[in-house]
């Protein structure tokens, strides 16, 4: 578990939010439903040839559903059962603003779409696997993959292994560093 020290809501976060918001929102509608948030583990499901009633996609599927109804189901001020971006980003700064929660809120999913990047099962992600999550669950372009997971591979190893994936994903949400490799995560961020 990677801890990153407490933090004040910057725009740096409010534009990661919005990417991050971009990519969740798979049928562009403007909102993030339920149905959304498990598009986005059906995709890479369907990406990565693993059958839908698999363990490992049940696990995905049940993480995501925890995050939709334990982070992002909590955001919908007005109880019509989707999130605008208003509504996430203040969620966000309620919610992802203590990094000590971040194995309750985000670490689980995290785990779990780890084990289902983790195409080998080396316990490591490699260029290609992280390309592959990132085109079919954010569509996040080639060119941007493959410049952050340059950055992300802190060690060099042409992998990243569990904990500098959690970094990377902590970092995303709590992180304020305008020049962290993690802030392109789901895409490259306009400042």
């Amino acid at each position: 578990m990677v801890l990153i020290p407490f933090v004040v809501v910057t725009a740096l976060q409010d534009l990661k939010y919005a990417q991050w918001f971009r990519g969740a929102d798979v049928d562009g509608d403007g909102f993030i439903t339920q149905r959304d948030v498990r598009m986005m583990s059906e995709r890479y499901i369907t990406a990565r040839g693993t059958a839908p009633d698999s363990a490992t996609a049940r696990l995905l599927t049940e993480g995501m559903d925890g995050f939709w109804t334990n982070v992002i189901a909590p955001m919908d001020q007005d109880g019509d059962g989707k999130v605008d971006l208003r509504e996430m980003t203040e969620g966000f700064r309620r919610v992802l603003t203590d990094p000590a929660l971040y194995p309750e809120q985000v670490e689980p999913v995290t785990d779990c779409f780890f084990d289902l990047v983790d195409l080998n099962g080396d316990g490591k992600i490699d260029q290609a696997e992280f390309q592959q999550m990132f085109d079919s669950v954010a569509g996040v372009p080639g060119e941007d993959c493959i410049a952050v997971f340059a950055a992300l591979d802190r060690d060099g190893s042409g992998a990243l292994d569990r904990a500098e994936f959690h970094q990377a994903v902590a970092e995303f949400f709590y992180g304020n560093d305008p020049d962290a490799p993690a802030n392109h995560l789901f895409g490259r961020i306009a400042r």
